[in-house]
């Protein structure tokens, strides 16, 4: 059998990295999208050379993490930066098989005609988890070449970052690309008009809407298709979700990324498991439910729920009783997808007014913080014949706030649906908890605690706006500082 010859591995190299040839052209399939906003919070870190890191790219599949990178690639040329110095190797593609990162090092030089010593170099592997282990020759290349950033990315989010924790401390920096927020899928369809003024002069305050029935609309469209920004631009697409994003990339994770990972072997388990799951976003479920109806052995099933949120497929959320404390043995949690629009995909799309609507509003304002660095704080909290969606927990397990999640405005006038809330409110203290609606804002005394309405979708538009906003603040300000010093070699 014939080995690919190392000519082609160069040809594919420099096909790869068109700017080599043409100093400011990326792919126009690239070049034609908008930044999204997580593009000034990335490229800062790429160019931070204070730092000998690695930046470590992570998200699930068809976000817009190769976008992001050329989009990358771009602002390092623009900033003059030599082309030849900028290097993105895919590397699971089937030419680059069996070649290990430190081969790819050598061939890209024997490409572009440079030497990587001879000045600051910006090399990117993208789809890093498809090399042997890849955490350990990273943090080998980031220990032997000071004068390259390097830059990986990957879809198996948790698995890279449980690998980046193990073998790259100190050598890796994680950067969490999520879905689309729906400040992003406003912005991208140039939509902000929807969104108003802040309602307070406070820091990251809630926005107003100048039309909350329009606004309500985009939202509901954002819940069934807004996660992908493929899918925003295609009508083609949003015609047949379960084309683009079940078969295009649900069933790539669960059919390829997850088997391959994870040596599993009966996909017909895990696929029932994950439509199941998708079925309950936002619902509360237990291994135990959940291995009898698919009877599967408990252990399994646990293995296969880490591996799903390993392929940043679902988010696990646990329980908390009416005192705000954890259960010793915990059996039950509550599932969301960390997209939406999967749902719509699985089974149909939905519209306003449907059953499970409430659900799936739920499960998008529950994405938007996936990405923010305390997520692991969130909890919900359920007792006997009392519940309340989310809450969040300080490092000393004190409830630091409270969200019930609602699509309707009956409740600002009818409080009894209210009552596990108030009731959670009064026995952990909690003085001001918000409350979603439909289309009304208000604010109310019920019992003692300072309730304040908001639409749900002014809600979800103002969480992921302020996550993103917050990060590129404290980033500045991080920046300003006098750099700290490389932590030494193990």
């Amino acid at each position: 059998m014939h080995q690919i010859p190392t000519e082609q591995v160069l040809l594919r190299i420099g096909d790869e990295n068109i700017w080599w040839q043409e100093p400011h052209a990326i792919p126009k399939i690239y070049d034609d999208l908008r930044h999204r906003a997580y593009f000034n919070l990335l490229y800062p870190l790429v160019t931070q050379l204070d730092v000998n890191r690695a930046i470590l790219l992570m998200g699930p599949r068809r976000v817009g993490k190769t976008v992001l990178l050329h989009h990358v690639v771009k602002q390092l040329i623009e900033n003059l930066v030599d082309p030849r110095r900028i290097c993105y190797l895919s590397v699971d593609h089937p030419i680059y098989n069996n070649c290990s990162l430190h081969d790819l090092l050598r061939h890209y030089q024997d490409a572009s005609g440079i030497t990587i010593n001879g000045g600051q170099t910006f090399v990117i592997f993208d789809e890093i988890q498809y090399v042997r282990e890849w955490e350990v020759q990273l943090k080998t290349l980031v220990d032997s070449y000071p004068g390259v950033r390097f830059i990986a990315s990957g879809s198996a989010a948790a698995a890279l970052k449980l690998k980046s924790n193990e073998s790259g401390a100190g050598r890796f920096t994680d950067f969490l690309l999520p879905p689309l927020t729906f400040h992003e899928y406003l912005d991208l369809l140039n939509k902000l008009h929807l969104i108003g003024t802040p309602i307070s002069n406070e820091p990251f305050a809630f926005r107003s809407s100048p039309d909350i029935a329009a606004l309500n609309v985009a939202f509901v469209h954002y819940l069934n298709f807004g996660g992908y920004p493929e899918v925003i631009f295609s009508p083609t697409i949003q015609a047949d979700p379960a084309r683009f994003i079940k078969s295009d990339i649900i069933d790539k994770v669960l059919l390829r990324d997850l088997p391959s990972l994870y040596g599993i072997t009966d996909i017909r388990e895990l696929n029932y498991l994950f439509t199941s799951l998708a079925f309950n976003t936002a619902n509360e479920v237990s291994s135990e439910q959940l291995s009898q109806k698919a009877n599967v052995a408990g252990i399994t099933i646990r293995k296969y729920i880490d591996y799903l949120e390993a392929a940043f497929l679902i988010k696990i959320v646990h329980r908390i009783d009416r005192s705000a404390k954890r259960f010793r043995r915990e059996s039950a949690f509550k599932v969301y997808l960390t997209n939406p629009s999967i749902r719509s995909a699985l089974f149909a799309p939905m519209k306003d007014g449907d059953e499970g609507i409430g659900y799936l509003v739920e499960t998008g304002i529950f994405s938007q913080w996936f990405h923010a660095p305390d997520v692991g704080r969130l909890h919900y909290a359920r007792w006997k014949n009392g519940e309340v969606d989310v809450v969040a927990l300080s490092a000393e397990l004190k409830p630091l706030w409270v969200l019930e999640v609602k699509w309707s405005d009956r409740h600002i006038d009818s409080h009894g649906d209210l009552r596990s809330l108030i009731s959670f409110c009064k026995a952990n203290d909690i003085l001001a908890v918000v409350v979603t609606s439909k289309s009304r804002f208000e604010r109310k005394k019920i019992a003692g605690v300072e309730v304040t309405f908001i639409p749900a979708s002014l809600y979800c538009f103002t969480i992921g706006f302020n996550i993103v906003n917050s990060r590129e603040m404290s980033m500045k300000i991080e920046t300003a500082k006098p750099p700290a010093e490389a932590p030494e070699s193990p």
